[in-house]
């Protein structure tokens, strides 16, 4: 017989759910303290079930009211706050950091204790249940965390995490929705993470009306606008002058010469600055400027790294190449991702030679062979391997997916919900090409590019070289005969027939007897190595053959190869999770796939493990074309990408880290800005131009870098975007400039790279026999550029992601003392000397300047033009003036400044140059 307690006690139940499903926490909460006091069971019966059902049929009738009746209930309760956390929210992300790896990530949890549901924590594990519902002090959870016994290792709760749990369980251990039914393996996605910003699909905001507003000059500038408080406006435009020195910097890495500046500036106020941009994005030093960008993303090394001996690349250079003709060419980019992924896919296998398509695809791949890989290099060892796999992985998720990938290959992320099984179902896509148990080294990957016809012609030349080569042995067998007779005169028989006897016995036959001979006898010793001792002359008609047969071999067609990464047909490798990363310690088969997350709901992306359209595995290619799918556009890859474009136009991205847009990473301060770009963009056929084209056109980009007061003291840090930054140029930039004002810098581009020698000094530095542009620079990882590391160039340990501007003491000893800034300087003065020509400035005498130094005001000016492309001022030309005359003076007394070769006057304008070289106008864009 049921009693009235038991009906109570069931009714009770179906309140809780009924509160939970209306969102009515802390009435639930109540009834739950009730439900635990009675402990009563949390299954319900059918009827209670039946009952439930009914009452929420009815439940939004008294809904309301009951929500005002517990808000009266609460209001007056001083252990109840109106804030309760709750599960989703605010604890599982705790849980999710500290405990789940043990507590719910593996299908075997630690003292079978399961955290990924309330109710799992009710049930407990082997020391009973984990929490006790609105009993903090007696639930395990809290005294195992407070007493420092969990989590194990160093990682300890926050005061703070463990305050919220005290809270959450003091309310009810609440919940936002009914927990599921069942569960997977894993830690599943929440319906709250699928909706955090970066995972979910890209939106199309519409920009606010700002009517006839001049400083609103396109849909960007309205959508950054609206987003500004009152009191923040745009900032005027710079100057004509500071925005033709600004968009070259920009586009190009390059100074304008004072030919182009007067060119812009001759041209009529409408439409100057848009033809400007279309020229300069059809210049070739585009390429080689953004190439740049995408290759610090990409890792690009032209050595393994890895293992001490960091062989050199010598067909890396391609890959750099390909970048820059693809940025000049303005490739889709969806088409850039997909040649990069699967270049070899798309190729397919060569039919006699390789075309030219081929080749670029294959050369395309080189993208995924930028990781540093040791296995050639003496340590081919499983670790080793698995490294470079894994390097490359983290290369991809940053780049291309805008996470921190790597987090997840021996555990569940703790903060992203990027699951192990995900990190190795991205694997498993490159496993058929990077098979770290069939795995091929660095120079097994080569690609030969050599053709049938320079085989056909490498094996006329070869054959013509051995008819030489065989002149050659001959004449040293004689030579050799001869030498042997001359020695052997000087011995009686039958001596001398023993040791002739002694000596044509091969080595391995000789007996001891005749070993001994030999010894005693080493005159007739004779090898091809000491024959010189014997026959000088035969010496020298030797060395003319060896020359005459290296001579002919010159002439072959040299062998060429790419730095590639090909799949080999039909290989299908099974690829297994590992538990906690552990090789060793493989566990289930894992299929490939992408990540959970992008599902849009709880099942995996799955790509066929088998294209059989494809010789090869067509996975990359799967891959490929889901992130590049222009109808359903894949939202990390699309913002990720925007975000660098934006990046480096303004020194940092809408999300400051482009390589994180996870929990860890920065927040994205104009999302919608984000998303309207990345629209944009892939309406224009993924266009890069067309995207340099919408942000340099804006009043964002076009104003002023001054500070306004009303301005400053509203948004300091400059969070909205009302006066455009100022930027330190790039360490490549830096030498690249000084290299075109000197006339220095070499038109030539592309090939193999550019060696780095040690100076005197022991500083690496660019071979300045061959002074190109510093992306065609020897890019070691042992071997960094001690000038362009100074300006934050990265070593690539893996990739670079974004690069830093530190002010730090070593840049000004670079400027002030490193050999190339005082060569450079010395060649500058040179060019603004020849520049002004011979004529005297007519106030130079009565500014102090001496009869042979009256031209140097006028080569102060062109000076001053050259380096910041502009004139100095009345009072910059006077401390210039100034400067000059106190140099003279140390001159005149210590002549032994003045380098051999260069006059007085020489010295006075390259100390100069010098110091603009070393001034903020120079470093930094206005």
């Amino acid at each position: 017989m049921k009693t009235k307690k038991s009906h109570g006690l069931r009714r009770s139940i179906a309140c809780v759910e009924i509160c939970q499903q209306f969102g009515l926490e802390c009435l639930r909460g109540w009834l739950a303290k009730f439900q635990r006091r009675c402990q009563i069971s949390n299954r319900v019966t059918n009827q209670v079930s039946l009952w439930i059902r009914w009452a929420c049929a009815f439940a939004p009738l008294f809904a309301c009211s009951l929500a005002r009746s517990a808000e009266s209930a609460t209001a007056g309760s001083p252990g109840v706050s109106s804030d309760v956390p709750h599960f989703e929210s605010e604890i599982r992300p705790i849980l999710r950091e500290f405990c789940l790896d043990c507590h719910g990530a593996t299908n075997e949890p630690e003292g079978a204790l399961d955290l990924r549901l309330v109710r799992f924590m009710l049930s407990g594990g082997d020391s009973g249940p984990a929490i006790q519902v609105g009993s903090p002090e007696e639930s395990q959870l809290i005294h195992r965390v407070t007493s420092g016994e969990m989590p194990p290792g160093q990682m300890r709760l926050k005061p703070e995490h463990i305050e919220l749990l005290r809270r959450w369980i003091q309310a009810g251990a609440l919940t936002q929705a009914p927990e599921p039914e069942s569960i997977g393996p894993g830690i599943p996605i929440t319906q709250q993470e699928r909706q955090y910003w970066a995972y979910r699909p890209l939106a199309r905001p519409e920009p606010a009306n700002f009517g006839g507003s001049t400083r609103v000059r396109t849909e960007l500038d309205a959508l950054i606008a609206q987003s500004m408080p009152a009191g923040v406006v745009f900032s005027p435009d710079a100057s004509r002058t500071t925005l033709i020195r600004r968009v070259h910097n920009d586009l190009l890495g390059l100074p304008p010469t004072a030919q182009q500046t007067a060119y812009w500036l001759s041209l009529p106020e409408s439409h100057w600055y848009e033809t400007m941009i279309d020229t300069l994005l059809d210049s070739p030093h585009y390429g080689q400027r953004w190439a740049r960008h995408w290759l610090d993303a990409a890792g690009y090394a032209d050595s393994d790294g890895s293992a001490l001996a960091d062989a050199q690349r010598a067909w890396a250079w391609r890959y750099r190449d390909y970048v820059i003709d693809s940025f000049n060419a303005d490739k889709p980019f969806d088409q850039f991702i997909t040649e990069q992924l699967a270049g070899d896919e798309l190729a397919g296998p060569a039919n006699g030679d390789w075309t030219d398509r081929q080749i670029e695809l294959l050369t395309a791949t080189g993208f995924l062979r930028m990781a540093a890989d040791g296995t050639g290099s003496g340590d081919n060892s499983p670790e080793a391997r698995n490294k470079t796999i894994s390097d490359t992985l983290q290369i991809i998720g940053s780049t291309l997916f805008a996470s921190s990938l790597q987090c997840a290959q021996c555990h569940d992320h703790r903060y992203d919900p990027i699951s192990h099984r995900d990190y190795f179902a991205l694997r498993a896509i490159f496993e058929p090409a990077l098979d770290w148990q069939n795995w091929k080294t660095p120079g097994e990957r080569l690609v030969s590019l050599t053709t049938t016809a320079q085989r056909v012609e490498q094996e006329k030349i070869e054959a013509e070289a051995q008819v030489v080569a065989a002149q050659r042995s001959s004449k040293e067998s004689q030579y050799m005969k001869q030498a042997l007779e001359k020695e052997l005169s000087k011995h009686d028989q039958p001596l001398r027939g023993q040791l002739q006897l002694a000596y044509e016995t091969p080595g391995d036959q000789r007996t001891a007897e005749q070993k001994a001979l030999l010894d005693l006898h080493p005159s007739i010793n004779i090898s091809p190595g000491v024959l010189y001792q014997y026959l000088p002359e035969a010496t020298e008609e030797l060395t003319k053959l060896d020359a005459k047969i290296v001579e002919i071999r010159a002439k072959k067609p040299s062998d060429s190869y790419v730095h590639a990464l090909v799949e080999p047909p039909g290989h299908l490798p099974v690829t297994k999770l590992f538990h906690r990363g552990d090789h060793n310690q493989p566990t289930e088969e894992v299929a490939p796939g992408g990540l959970s997350v992008l599902s849009g709901d709880n099942q995996m992306i799955q790509f066929a493990a088998d294209d059989v359209q494809l010789p090869t595995s067509g996975r990359r290619l799967a891959l490929a074309r889901w992130l590049t799918d222009r109808q359903n556009p894949n939202p990390l890859l699309a913002r990720s990408m925007v975000n660098r474009i934006w990046l480096h136009h303004f020194g940092r991205g809408i999300v400051a880290t482009p390589g994180d847009f996870g929990r860890l990473g920065s927040q994205p301060t104009h999302p919608e800005v984000l998303d309207w770009l990345a629209w944009q963009w892939i309406d224009q056929g993924w266009s890069v131009k067309h995207l340099h084209r919408l942000i340099l056109t804006s009043t964002v980009f076009r104003q002023s870098s001054q500070r306004l007061e009303a301005a400053q003291a509203i948004d300091p840090e400059n969070h909205f975007y009302w006066r455009k930054p100022l930027l330190r140029v790039d360490a490549e930039v830096l030498r690249d400039t000084v290299l075109a004002m000197s006339g220095d810098l070499s038109p030539q581009w592309g090939g193999p790279p550019t060696p780095v020698l040690e100076d005197e000094a022991g500083q690496v530095r660019i071979d300045p026999a061959q002074p190109r542009r510093s992306i065609f620079a020897s890019w070691r990882r042992s071997q960094p550029v001690a000038m362009l590391q100074a300006f934050d160039a990265p070593v690539m340990n893996v990739n670079c992601e974004v690069r830093s501007a530190s002010t730090v003491a070593p840049q000004a000893l670079m400027l002030m003392n490193g050999e190339f800034i005082l060569d450079q300087s010395a060649k500058i003065a040179k060019r603004c000397i020849q520049d002004s020509g011979d004529s005297a400035n007519p106030d130079s005498e009565s500014q102090g300047l001496p009869p042979e130094h009256a031209q140097l005001p006028n080569q102060i000016v062109v000076a001053w033009q050259r380096i910041l492309q502009r004139s100095p001022t009345d009072q910059e030309l006077q401390a210039a003036i100034q400067m000059a005359l106190q140099q003279l003076t140390l001159l005149q007394q210590d002549p032994a400044r003045v380098p051999e070769g260069q006059t007085v006057g020489g010295q006075l304008l390259t100390n100069l140059c010098q110091v603009l070289l070393c001034s903020n106008e120079f470093l930094y864009i206005d």
